[in-house]
């Protein structure tokens, strides 16, 4: 019989904030076994990450839980914090939802994987560097020992994962809790890490807990499942009988959403808003005196788009791909060759200071809202963050009546604008990301993987509300994705990347249906297996 590590009875998550207090979670009973995965599933806001940010003893400083958490035989809510350090990261360890917020920028990778590893194992400096080249090596990290130097913005969203995972598992952890740990990543490298994940556990009868969304992952890798809702738990049981049997009108409900309804085509004639012709981006990496020259990374390979005045454009294709570099070149945010030009107007050679007075018009909502909106900023400072820059005459009365209103439009509540954004939902945070920027009536705006992190039935709202907000403002978006439910559903012009090119585009009837290109081909197939 399997040895029960973690079992948590009656826990309870609440938050002190200027509305009074909210109750995150309520009261919730859950345990693993050693070698079992047990799933936590439920919609954005629900509770789960809270549940488990409690149980290790991470929650923000304005959290409390109560309730009993025991590991092996210890409660974590009553030992100190440096009992508690002993076990983080070594005997427990998370892999945390946005890594971008859990990498510290101003060290390097190999750095943040070395420490872990010589303060738990106790290994000189030499075997801890190959212990993390191993690791990265581990989770599919192309050219390890050379990615040990690189930074976190050195690398895209997949791989910055993959070396969250590599670092969660460095230590051969008794119990790994995976938050969301795959939304980041595409298809393919998603049943790479999916495989490699089950295949540690079973080498280290390691428990585990996996928080996520996708119930297609969730059907596939986990023994049991708690389905939460509002902070409580409304169902739970095995997977297949779940599966096939659920009893709580929530479950079903979660089985069955999917984002539906396609985008029209734009007519042909129809305003350009953006035209890039044969973009080009160019990263060095590494170089000095001792080192040698840079290596020199061509991320964007002679990629050409037309954007037209109310037409969405999916960008699809795997982690690294150079979909979001392109996106950001377009829009100015990267250095680049080739040509761009936004309404007709040559932008390419544009210093700083000239763009500027464009940067309304052309706005980005990226793939990590927690990371893109200050934790010392109420959603409603955040919202018109933007306003303070391009209409610095406005009085902070009429800000604030603007902040209510975009909130409206996102169908958030705006008296919640007073709260920061550790208090909201993922699904609600990226509502503030896409307030943030339409309240500067934007004609371009790029979406770069902004409901990868949301539960299916939030995707469903998210997608709707952009459909909503595309029609009533004619915005053009280029869409950045690799879940291609959510593309079909949003966009009527797909372009497919690889290795930094365009290796197939046309509607999504010809892409997603009638593939020509073998790459596209297994983005299909990994996309849509049972």
């Amino acid at each position: 019989m399997s040895e029960r590590i973690l079992h948590l009875q009656h826990v309870k998550v609440s938050f002190a904030t200027l509305d009074g207090t909210v109750e995150a979670v309520k009261g919730v009973n859950l345990h693993v076994n050693s070698g079992e995965t047990v799933a936590i599933v439920g919609e954005s806001g629900s509770g789960k990450s809270q549940l488990m940010m409690a149980a290790m003893g991470l929650l923000a400083s304005n959290g409390k839980a109560t309730g009993h958490v025991d590991y092996r035989g210890t409660n974590l809510l009553a030992i100190s914090k440096s009992q508690l350090n002993d076990i983080r990261g070594a005997r427990i360890t998370m892999i945390f939802q946005e890594p971008m917020t859990s990498l510290d920028p101003l060290y390097t990778i190999g750095e943040q994987l070395i420490e872990p590893i010589r303060k738990h194992q106790r290994l000189g400096v030499a075997e801890a560097r190959a212990r993390a080249v191993e690791m990265l090596r581990l989770v599919r990290i192309p050219e390890p020992e050379r990615r040990m130097g690189s930074y976190p913005h050195e690398m895209s969203g997949g791989q910055r994962q993959r070396v969250m995972i590599a670092m969660a598992l460095a230590n051969n952890p008794d119990l790994l809790i995976a938050d969301e740990p795959t939304t980041a990543l595409d298809v393919t490298i998603q049943a790479e890490i999916l495989e490699l994940m089950a295949s540690l556990q079973q080498r280290l009868g390691m428990g585990m807990v996996f928080i996520t969304h996708d119930l297609n992952i969730v059907k596939r890798i986990a023994h049991r499942v708690y389905v939460m809702r509002r902070g409580e738990v409304v169902e739970e049981g095995e997977t297949a009988e779940l599966f096939a049997n659920p009893k709580h009108p929530y479950t079903r409900a979660l089985l069955e959403a999917e984002p539906t309804g396609r985008k029209l085509p734009v007519a042909p004639n129809s305003r350009k808003m953006i035209d890039a012709t044969d973009v080009r981006v160019t990263f060095r990496i590494g170089g000095g005196f001792m080192s040698g020259p840079p290596l020199e990374l061509r991320a964007v390979d002679r990629v050409s788009m037309t954007l037209r005045q109310g037409q969405t454009i999916g960008i699809v294709g795997e982690s690294g791909s150079g979909k979001s570099t392109f996106a950001r070149a377009v829009l100015r945010l990267l250095p680049s060759e080739g040509a761009i030009s936004f309404e007709n107007r040559s932008i390419q050679n544009l210093t700083r200071e000239q763009m500027r007075p464009l940067r309304r018009e052309l706005q980005i909502v990226l793939q990590d809202p927690f990371g893109s909106l200050s934790p010392r900023m109420t959603a409603g400072q955040i919202v018109t963050e933007g306003l303070l820059v391009h209409e610095p005459s406005m009085s902070r009365a009429e800000r604030d009546r603007r902040a209510a209103q975009a909130l409206e439009e996102v169908q958030l509540d705006p008296s919640l604008r007073n709260r920061y954004p550790h208090e909201f939902s993922g699904g609600q945070r990226q509502r503030i990301a896409i307030a943030r920027a339409i309240i500067l009536k934007p004609k371009v705006v790029v979406l770069d993987e902004p409901t990868s992190a949301l539960d299916r039935q939030v995707q469903k709202q998210i997608v709707d509300l952009l459909r909503e907000l595309q029609q009533a403002n004619n915005l053009s978006y280029l869409f950045i994705s690799h879940d291609l439910a959510v593309v079909r559903a949003m966009a009527d012009h797909i372009m497919v990347m690889k290795d930094g090119r365009m290796v197939e585009q046309g509607t999504p009837d010809e892409v997603l249906d009638n593939p020509r290109e073998d790459y596209t081909k297994r983005l299909m197939a990994a996309a849509f297996a049972d």
